[in-house]
C-alpha cells in the first residue's frame, strides 16, 4: 500500500498558557509537509482563553 503524499496531521500547543495559570489548553490541529519542515512548526494563532495572538508550538 503506497502512502499519498509527505503530508501529515500535527497537533500546535500555546506556549504562554502554561506561565498564565488559567486552566484548559489552547490547541490547533493543521497539517505540514515533512520534506518542506522536517523541524517543529511555530505558528501565531489566537488563544481564546487569553483573547490574544500567541505562539503556538507543535508537539509531539
Amino acid at each position: 500500500m503506497a502512502r499519498k503524499g509527505n503530508r501529515v496531521q500535527v497537533i500546535l500547543e500555546c506556549t504562554e498558557h502554561k506561565e498564565s495559570g488559567k486552566p484548559g489548553t489552547s490547541r490547533y490541529i493543521t497539517t505540514k509537509n515533512k520534506k518542506n519542515t522536517p523541524d517543529r512548526m511555530e505558528l501565531k494563532k489566537f488563544n481564546p482563553i487569553l483573547k490574544k495572538m500567541t505562539v503556538h508550538k507543535e508537539i509531539k
